[in-house]
């Protein structure tokens, strides 16, 4: 695959709500996370779902939108934009893919200082809810 096909994979899957069944299909088992709020890195595709699945619930709204996109084969850089209760955010999701189409790194990075105060709340909350 390359990266335009899997550009277009995400785009599939974050336009379908980052679902489990969607995030599973695109993430490789060993897939790692880089939370711009928890220091360590977050291995295995399981928790990796827990985290993208519950940011597409806090950041996902009707206001959220790709700004730019960023290819070099299997390297995606996207910036973002959205709003959470009067806060702007804006950010990157930067994501490694294998020679299969799987996403095997997501790193995200988040300003203003006020908006990441904002999603640690709000994604606390949602992971928690999660954990049921």
């Amino acid at each position: 695959m390359n990266g335009q096909d899997n550009l277009a994979l995400w785009h599939a899957v974050a336009s379908g709500g980052s679902t489990v069944e969607g995030l599973t299909s695109i993430l490789h088992e060993d897939a790692v996370f880089h939370s711009p709020v928890v220091h360590s890195p977050q291995a295995g595709r399981e928790i990796v779902i827990a985290y993208l699945s519950a940011a597409g619930k806090v950041l996902g709204g009707d206001d959220f939108q790709y700004v730019r996109e960023v290819v070099d084969d299997n390297n995606i850089v996207l910036e973002f934009t959205t709003s959470l209760e009067g806060i702007h955010v804006n950010g990157i999701d930067m994501m490694r893919f294998d020679d299969d189409g799987r996403i095997v790194d997501f790193k995200v990075m988040v300003r203003p200082l006020k908006a990441m105060n904002k999603i640690w709340d709000m994604m606390a909350a949602q992971l928690e809810a999660q954990r049921g």
